[in-house]
């Protein structure tokens, strides 16, 4: 995702999300493996599948991740995530564009 016209919205998105290790032992575990189911993701990063979960949609709604839902050949719904492709470069002019498109409504 590198684009000069990120959103303030977006970026804060993005950094608060990348700002946990758990969720950036995720993105490694994905790109290094590829695409991966949730439980055997859990298994191998060594957390619960809830708190896997939780990890997982922050990182889904920056869209630092994707997900799909695929059924196994025995039956079970297997919901397999993958890493997006983006690229974040984080200069001064950058956060400068993205700062214009904040809300001045926004929470401290």
């Amino acid at each position: 995702m590198k684009d000069d016209t990120i959103s303030g919205e977006q970026l804060l998105s993005m950094l608060a999300a990348l700002a946990n290790p758990h969720r950036l032992r995720i993105i490694a575990a994905l790109q290094s493996q590829g695409r991966n189911y949730v439980s055997q993701l859990a298994r191998e990063i060594g957390i619960s599948r809830p708190l896997l979960h939780l990890h997982l949609q922050k990182l889904e709604d920056a869209g630092l991740v994707t997900s799909q839902l695929e059924l196994s050949s025995d039956g079970k719904a297997l919901n397999y995530f993958e890493v997006s492709r983006f690229a974040l470069e984080i200069t001064p002019v950058a956060i400068a564009e993205a700062a214009k498109s904040l809300s001045t409504h926004l929470d401290p």
